[in-house]
């Protein structure tokens, strides 16, 4: 009995040894699901996930100068395949975790109505989108609103957040009376968002494809690979789809 209780201790301590942790770079529009994820991955196995939530262009120049980043997901795929390139991140290890959507949301429920037409002359003050040199939906909202043809006419009417997740306080909070953000930011459990809202038509912006990568320093680490795999399983995906993504 003493020697199956010993063996026992062993067997623990040498599987709580063996944990690791990574330190994984998330995109703001995917915040809540990656939280939830980590929580579940670190739940299930020995494995501890630690997420840090900014934009993906501050992500990767943090990146080249040394943060200290085991796994990235960002919010398109040009930053990681540059990073690939560049050797920042392990070359092949780059896939497409979620397709993003983008929204024009306000919390008021009679203030955007379900074809847009607000952009094209609608009675409001300020309009909130990501910086466009640093968020990928900022870009997204530029292009939208540049085959509108309302580009000119709404640019002195802009707030710009350094990501989405600052864009959807700038509205919440009443700075913006509207703005575009992330479809996945405000309809919760796959629900309508609440106020009022319009789903850009894909046709508008290039496909926001949100690629996840193994960077240079994660290459050894055991946690950031399972994660990664964890993310393309049926588990992981069924999480993304009910965040409001499509996927690859």
């Amino acid at each position: 009995m003493k020697a199956s209780l010993a063996l026992a201790v062993l067997a623990l301590f040498s599987c709580s040894s063996a944990a690791e942790e990574a330190q994984v770079a998330v995109a703001a529009n995917f915040a809540a699901p990656a939280r939830l994820l980590a929580e579940r991955f670190s739940r299930d196995t020995p494995d501890r996930i630690s997420v840090s939530i900014g934009s993906t262009g501050k992500f990767y120049a943090q990146i080249r100068n040394g943060a200290p980043f085991d796994a990235f997901l960002a919010a398109d795929d040009e930053t990681p395949q540059r990073m690939e390139k560049e050797q920042l991140a392990v070359a092949g290890s780059r896939f497409t975790y979620a397709l993003g959507k983008l929204v024009l949301w306000s919390p008021k429920p009679d203030l955007i109505d379900a074809k847009g037409q607000i952009l094209r002359g609608g009675v409001f003050k300020r309009l909130a989108i990501a910086n466009p040199k640093l968020a990928p939906y900022g870009a997204a909202a530029v292009q939208a609103m540049e085959k509108l043809g309302v580009w000119p006419s709404l640019r002195g009417k802009l707030v710009l957040g350094e990501n989405v997740a600052q864009t959807l306080q700038f509205i919440a909070s009443g700075n913006a009376d509207l703005g575009f953000v992330a479809l996945s930011q405000v309809s919760e459990g796959g629900r309508p968002p609440a106020g009022s809202h319009w789903r850009v038509p894909q046709a508008l912006y290039e496909p926001i494809r949100q690629d996840a990568v193994l960077l240079a320093r994660g290459s050894g680490n055991a946690a950031a690979r399972a994660f990664l795999q964890y993310l393309r399983g049926a588990a992981a995906r069924e999480v993304i789809r009910a965040s409001g993504y499509d996927l690859p």
